[in-house]
């Protein structure tokens, strides 16, 4: 097969892979630290803070990669994380911290022996930022897995990685594990990411790239601020195959009312792969908030399940922090439900499943 990048541009599932849930048992979790004070004008100062907080406890729970951004940022990562346990701080240039969107979507073979990723084609949501930069970093992520020199049995790496020619960021896609993807049209198909493809191409190069079977276009749902077109991990989460949770507005009066009201009758009309009818929950989201002058998009549905714990992201507003905290326990009582405060992470225009990526366990 041809290669790029040193990436086969095969099928992930020919080769016997698929994309798994992010519930299931990870390896370890990435993140990029944060360097790019233009992200967060006038409210750099915390967020290496916020960090730090997310990165030790994770590492409580799994290892975590970090990567550095600049020589300047990996000295200063270095400096917030000394002492942690299961952390590792690679110099691996980005532009920003978005390694949801850039990183590799990883997968596994299906006798979950072998480690496997796909990679997509980044362009910063459409252009709207530089990112050349971050654009590499899935090649050199992949790259430093496959260079730990880990062979099979039969002598071949541990890890293979498929290149796509799709332009599609990890934030955009949400799986069951079960061979359903949720995403949005206004995100996959926007003429600045995919301009010559059709929905039903883009279904056949997830369906190739992913293992996935179904593919539920969850549109009508929005968050005034946003910068993704969308991205469904501020819109709509599974919980496990069969239950999604939904963002609801917390007032009829807010913007983003109408939309999300739409989006979860929308949902509520779907099936799964398997045929399901979806179980909705909602998630109620803040009163509308502005930082100098900006809505920001906070949404609870950007949470990150990993092992024993889900960190969600907190913005200042009890009522909705609490609801939201103990809903998501209530769902997950396998886990423990951390709160971190977002309030100024946020002004970023992400929180923290867009900060992560989970790389999943294999069977030893």
């Amino acid at each position: 097969m041809p290669e790029k990048d040193g990436a086969t541009t095969g099928s992930a599932v020919d080769a016997g892979y698929r994309w798994v849930a992010e519930w299931e048992r990870h390896e370890a979790t990435w993140i990029s630290w944060p360097h790019n004070a233009n992200t967060w004008p006038g409210k750099f100062t915390n967020i290496p803070h916020v960090s730090e907080k997310m990165v030790r406890t994770l590492a409580e729970v799994e290892h975590v990669h970090v990567l550095g951004g600049t020589p300047e940022a990996t000295a200063q990562a270095k400096a917030f994380l000394s002492g942690a346990k299961n952390v590792t701080i690679h110099d691996i240039e980005t532009n920003d911290v978005w390694i949801r969107d850039f990183g590799p979507t990883f997968l596994l073979s299906n006798d979950g022996k072998k480690l496997g990723a796909t990679r997509w084609r980044f362009n910063a949501w459409g252009g709207k930022y530089p990112h050349e930069r971050d654009a590499a970093a899935s090649a050199k992520i992949c790259s430093v897995l496959t260079s730990q020199g880990k062979l099979l049995s039969d002598g071949e790496p541990a890890m293979d990685s498929f290149a796509s020619s799709l332009v599609a960021e990890g934030g955009g896609l949400e799986t069951d594990g079960q061979g359903t993807l949720m995403s949005t049209s206004s995100c996959l198909l926007a003429s600045t990411r995919n301009f010559h493809w059709t929905r039903e191409l883009i279904e056949a190069e997830l369906m190739r790239m992913l293992g996935v079977r179904k593919v539920l276009w969850v549109d009508g749902g929005a968050l005034a601020g946003d910068d993704t077109d969308s991205h469904i991990d501020q819109l709509a989460r599974f919980i496990r195959p069969g239950l999604v949770v939904a963002a609801v507005s917390y007032s009829s009066n807010d913007s983003n009312a109408e939309k999300l009201s739409l989006q979860r009758q929308h949902l509520i009309e779907m099936t799964d792969a398997a045929g399901r009818p979806l179980d909705i929950v909602p998630l109620t989201t803040p009163p509308p908030r502005l930082i100098q002058g900006k809505r920001v998009p906070e949404s609870y549905c950007n949470f990150y399940i990993a092992n024993e714990i889900v960190i969600m992201p907190t913005f200042g507003f009890r009522e909705t922090d609490d609801l939201a905290a103990g809903i998501l326990q209530d769902l997950m009582p396998e886990r423990r439900v951390i709160c971190i405060d977002a309030s100024d992470f946020i002004w970023g225009l992400g929180a923290f499943h867009c900060a992560t990526q989970q790389q999943p366990a294999v069977k030893v």
